[in-house]
Formats: C-alpha cells, structure tokens, sequence
C-alpha cells in the first residue's frame, strides 16, 4: 500500500519530462505544464506539442493525478503514429536532462538490442546529470530497452496493485518497480475499455517516485530513488 508520508506529498519542486505524443494542454484531466518540445524524425524542433493520438495525454494525466505538484516538461516523439527512432528517444532524454529534470517517463520501450548503442549512453549522460529514466522492463515476456538498461529505472506489470501503490521486486536479477496499468479513471468508461497497459505502469510508478522525491530531495539516482521507495513502505 501507499505509505502514509507520501499521502502528504504532491511532487513539489520535482521536474517531470514526459517523453511520448504530446499533450492536450486543455484536457480537463491535466494541470498545467511548465513547456515543452517537439521532436521530428527528420532531426528538427519545434513547439507545437499537439497530441494526435491521445497517448502522451493520458500518460501526463496519471502522473499528474499522483503528483500534482509536479512540473512537466512535454517533449513529443510520437506524431501519426506510436513509433519514433532510438535518435529521436536519445535527444529528447538528452533535452530531459538539460532542462534538470529528475525523472524521466517513457511509457514506451523496443526489443530491439541494436538500439542499445544509442540509447544506453543516453542513458548515461542523463544519470550523470540526475536525470532518471523510468520506462517499460519488460512487454509480453520481452525486455525493452531503455528501461532493461543499466541506470535506468524499469516497470513491469501488476494488475492487482491499486493505482497509486508500487511494489519493488526482482526481474533477472535486478530491482524493479511494479505498477497498475490502470490509467486515470473516464467516468462512464469501463476501465478495461480505457487505454491501459505497460504505459500506464510506467506512468504511475513516476507520479509515486516523484513524492517520494519530494519527501526525500537529496536522492539521487536509480539506487536513493529504489531506496527513497523502500524506506517509505510504499510497498505490499
């Protein structure tokens, strides 16, 4: 279960980069975010952060719904579609990290190992500059990178944890977090008729990393974040 510190906590004075499609600045389930950027696949920038597929809102809103107090920091990779290149994913953690952020959420992840040369230097620059990439372990009984990469922080399924609790177990040997793939309740829609899944495991366990940060500003990193967790309880 949720530890009762946490209750407390809204994420205050924690920088959130939600790397995915964007978000709808005026959804009634987002507060307000504190900018953004857009990512082509052609290698330019630009600001319109205009979420076509609904992913990147919905995502924002389940750590929002945790971490209130949050700022978030929108960075687009997805466009027309759920598919972006190991490039594409580097810059914008790269651009994570160079706005301060101390989380990073990719509700996303490939099996492809071949990415690995781009993505886990990414990773590393961002650990460096105490950023941490939070991402999907593991889909359908395969790792995904990034969040399979050392340094990174990595989130596997449990459809019977409450939507604002997370477990710390072991894949492989390593640490995880285990998370709902719930998303923030639509009234009137079933939940299994929402979006759901991985993303949404990931996205949760960032809002409830965040207060944890915020109760415990001075961690740092994939161990004090896994620490922060464990020594709060927050956990069943």
């Amino acid at each position: 279960m949720r530890s009762e510190p946490l209750r407390s906590r809204t994420g205050r004075g924690v920088s959130i980069a939600v790397i995915d499609s964007g978000a709808h600045p005026n959804h009634p389930h987002l507060g307000l975010l504190a900018d953004g950027v857009a990512f082509t696949p052609d290698g330019r920038k630009h600001d319109d952060l205009t979420d076509r597929l609904g992913h990147g809102t919905a995502v924002t809103a389940a750590i929002q719904e945790k971490a209130p107090g949050a700022r978030v920091h929108v960075a687009r990779v997805f466009h027309d579609e759920l598919a972006t290149s190991a490039r594409t994913l580097a810059k914008a953690i790269d651009w994570a990290a160079e706005r301060g952020c101390r989380l990073a959420n990719l509700s996303l992840g490939t099996p492809r190992r071949s990415r690995m040369e781009v993505l886990q230097p990414a990773v590393e620059r961002a650990a460096r500059a105490g950023t941490l990439v939070i991402a999907a372990y593991s889909h359908e009984g395969e790792l995904q990178l990034p969040g399979s990469l050392p340094g990174a922080l990595g989130v596997c399924l449990d459809w019977d944890l409450p939507r604002h609790s997370v477990r710390i177990g072991r894949r492989d040997g390593r640490r995880v977090l285990y998370a709902s793939g719930y998303p923030r309740p639509i009234p009137g829609v079933p939940p299994t008729r929402n979006l759901n899944g991985i993303s949404f495991a990931v996205a949760n366990a960032t809002g409830i990393a965040a207060l944890a940060l915020d109760l415990l500003p001075q961690a740092h990193g994939r161990a004090d974040a896994l620490a922060a967790l464990e020594s709060l309880a927050p956990v069943r």
